[in-house]
Formats: C-alpha cells, sequence, structure tokens
C-alpha cells in the first residue's frame, strides 16, 4: 500500500553552508567542495574547487539536493565532500531506504518551482519547506527495496555505460594527441624505440611503414615529413546556419527535419547528437541556406560559448550559432572532430566580438592543421571509428534505459504497477537483475 509521509520522518536534513571564501581552493587541498546544480554532472557531482575549513560535510551515499533555483535536482555523494547553501544533504534515517528515497525525490523534481521565489535574492527551500514536504511511501519494506531495485537497475546500466563511453573517449582523444600533436611514432622511430616488425603502445606493428622516421620544418615548426600544413577550408567544407523566424507557425508546427542550437549540444556527455529540441518545417528548412548537413556533419558552436562539439547522428539543420564541418572526400569525420577538440585554444584565437566572442566561417577556415598522409588518415580512421560506434551505441542504449525507467518511476512509486509487472518490461528490454 502507498501512503504518505513527511521527508523528515524518513531522512535527516542538513542543510548546507558556504565557508569562507579564502578556504577555497582550486589545487585539491581538501574536500571537494560543491555549491549547486552547476556542481552536478550526469550522476555524481564533479569537483570543481576545494574547501579547506568545511562546516557541512555529506558523506558516500548520501542525496544532495539543491535548493535554490532550480529547486529540487537530486544528485548522490559518491565520496566525502562539503556542500554550500545551494544545496541540502538528506540522509535516510534508514540506510537501505536510501536508493527508493532518491527515486521519489527525482519524480517530485519538477513539482519544486511551485515555491520558488520564495527567497529574497533567489528562490530557496528552507529547511521547514523540507522536512514538512509530504512524499509518498510505500509502507512495506520490501516492496521499497524491489523498487529501488528494479529502477537502480537501469540507472547502473545507464551509468556503466557512461562511464565506458568516457574510457573510450579519452582513449580516442589520447591516439589523437599522440598521432597528431606529439607526433609520438614518428619520434619513436627516429629515437629506435619502434622497430620494425615490433609494436608499441598504441602502435601495431603494421602501422611501421605507414610513418616517416624524421621531422622537418614548418610553418607551424616542426612536422612529419611528407605531411602539410593546411587550412581546415581545405579538410572540410565549412558551414553556418540560421533561425527560421519563430512567428511563423509554418516553419515549426509539425516539423520533421532536426534542428540544432548549441543547447543541445551543452547537455551532451559525449560526442554524439541523436536527436534536437526542436524540428523544423519543409518550409523553415527553406529558410536556411545550408540547407539539411548530411549525418556524419561535424557540428561546433561558434559562440556563447565557443567549443562544444559532437558529430550529427542524424541528418541536421544548424542556427547561427555553429561552424558546421562536412569533411571533403578523404578526410575522417573523427580526425575533425579529434583535431576541434585539440585545438579549442588556437580556434578561440581567431574569434572576436565586443559582446560575446564568436568566429566566423571565413576566420575558421584559414586556422592551420597539420594534416598527415592519406593513409595515416584512413589508419587513425580505422583504429578510432569503433570506439566511437560503441560510443553511439552506448549512447542510443541509454536514452532507451532511460526513457524506461522514467516511464516505470511514478507509476511504481505512486503504486500504479506491481513490482512483477515492472520486471517483465525490464525483462523484455534485456535488462539484467543484478
Amino acid at each position: 500500500m502507498v501512503g504518505e509521509v513527511q521527508l523528515g520522518q524518513v531522512g535527516e536534513i542538513i542543510m548546507g553552508q558556504s565557508p569562507p571564501g579564502e578556504t577555497y581552493n582550486e589545487h585539491g587541498d581538501g574536500l571537494p567542495f560543491f555549491q549547486g546544480v552547476a556542481d552536478f554532472n550526469y550522476r555524481h557531482p564533479t569537483p570543481r574547487v576545494f574547501c579547506t575549513a568545511p562546516s557541512r560535510i555529506a558523506l558516500p551515499g548520501d542525496i544532495l539536493l539543491s535548493v535554490r533555483a532550480p529547486i529540487g535536482r537530486v544528485n548522490i555523494a559518491d565520496r566525502t565532500c562539503a556542500i554550500g547553501r545551494g544545496l541540502a544533504i538528506i540522509r535516510p534515517k534508514d540506510q537501505k531506504d536510501g536508493r527508493y528515497l532518491e527515486f521519489v525525490l527525482r519524480m517530485l523534481e519538477p513539482t519544486w518551482h511551485l515555491i520558488e521565489g520564495g527567497g529574497s535574492v533567489f528562490g530557496n527551500a528552507t529547511r521547514r519547506d523540507l522536512e514538512t514536504l509530504r512524499i509518498p511511501w510505500h509502507e512495506n519494506a520490501c516492496e521499497r527495496h524491489a523498487i529501488a531495485h528494479i529502477l537502480g537497475t537501469l540507472d547502473d546500466k545507464i551509468e556503466l555505460n557512461r562511464r565506458m563511453s568516457e574510457t573510450l573517449e579519452a582513449m580516442a582523444r589520447a591516439l589523437f594527441k599522440a598521432w597528431f600533436v606529439d607526433f609520438e611514432p614518428v619520434r619513436a622511430k627516429m629515437e629506435g624505440r619502434w622497430q620494425r616488425g615490433q609494436s608499441l603502445p598504441g602502435l601495431p606493428a603494421y602501422l611501421y611503414d605507414l610513418f616517416p622516421d624524421r621531422l622537418v620544418e614548418s610553418e607551424l615548426g616542426e612536422i612529419p615529413e611528407g605531411w602539410e600544413v593546411k587550412r581546415i577550408g581545405d579538410l572540410a567544407e565549412v558551414f553556418g546556419g540560421s533561425t527560421p523566424r519563430t512567428d511563423r507557425p509554418e516553419y515549426w508546427e509539425g516539423g520533421t527535419h532536426h534542428w540544432v542550437t548549441p543547447k543541445d549540444l551543452s547537455a551532451l556527455l559525449v560526442p554524439v547528437l541523436l536527436d534536437t529540441e526542436r524540428k523544423i518545417t519543409d518550409a523553415g528548412l527553406s529558410q536556411i541556406s545550408s540547407g539539411l548537413l548530411p549525418k556524419g556533419t561535424v557540428l561546433l558552436s561558434s559562440r556563447a560559448p565557443i567549443g562544444y562539439l559532437a558529430i550529427a547522428e542524424v541528418p541536421v539543420a544548424v542556427n547561427q550559432g555553429f561552424i558546421a564541418m562536412k569533411p571533403r572526400p578523404g578526410i575522417s569525420n573523427l580526425f575533425l572532430l579529434r583535431w576541434a577538440s585539440a585545438a579549442q585554444e588556437e580556434i578561440v584565437s581567431h574569434a572576436n566580438g565586443s559582446t560575446f566572442l564568436e568566429i566566423s566561417k571565413s576566420s575558421f577556415r584559414t586556422i592551420r592543421v597539420v594534416s598527415p598522409s592519406s593513409s595515416i588518415m584512413n589508419a587513425f580512421d580505422r583504429i578510432s571509428r569503433p570506439m566511437y560506434r560503441k560510443v553511439v551505441e552506448n549512447e542510443r542504449e541509454s536514452r532507451t534505459l532511460a526513457a524506461l525507467r522514467d516511464a516505470l518511476l511514478p507509476k511504481l512509486i505512486r503504486g500504479e504497477i506491481r513490482v512483477k509487472e515492472a520486471e517483465r518490461f525490464v525483462q523484455d528490454f534485456g535488462g539484467e537483475r543484478r
């Protein structure tokens, strides 16, 4: 049976308190310090600063709840950490109820806007608001634990996918840096550390003959012999976009074409774009000179801020906040993606603007890049492509899992479906009970 309890009955409420500013640092001294939702990533907080004089400390497994606008965002402390006044700790009185309580609060997140605006400067939730908040609560502890297990299984698989993709992305970036920034294969041959028939980390033996064995001077400094300095416009067609008039419903209503803005990229955990918040019609598409760009186009936000990156896994039209790179024949879009990530400072240095920095298409096209031989380009794509495909696969699966979790969550918490029914949904998808 599902009843109601006050949050203060099942959880200890500890409001955050910001320590003196002089105790913060970015050197890793003290405890990780979290102020609010800006420090939240997908599943766990991400440390930005540290604190040597914390006054409110969360323990691993504590629920962290944002209490300033936006109120109600939920995360979990994955380490001992300090929290500021933008957060509260919700510490379950029975640790076995921790995961269930987390999902209850996540379900209630959209309702917190009702008390925003209560603060003098920010909307904020007070201790009293939290203690008296009425939440749905299954009276049977076994039922609570079973619900938490089902939803947690889905969440854990999403988290596993995220970590796997994060590792694959780090490997791909490291590969690009070794080959095209540090020229490690060339240096290894020059220094006698790599011999024909041998393999080195990241350098299979079959690649040996593809890399030169000396560096030569160029306008960008020393580069591998036989490689060239080119403009990025020589490697990719560069496009911008625009926004169809928003007061013309025929451009938007019933739209089927993906129309991407930097906001769509801002929340991505991996550089893979599978969907967009808004879509446009054929009439709307006709208002964008660059038209519909193909799957595989590399997207780079060109202002406010510069640097969001993704590969479009669907055909897209872009707004005016983008540099869109369509690879020229023989050029890997993964090379372009990794180059744009590694060359952030160089790209920003070509930007200008009095209100906010923006890089124009004409300025972007002239940026110089060290271009490898076609055989090396192909080898990089051949090695890094399976990593990228796995990241895409993980992202697609995680979206499906999240949709299933979000559909089951309120129904389970409110008792609209039973645990056995939910288990069948998960099993039909292929989820595994842990």
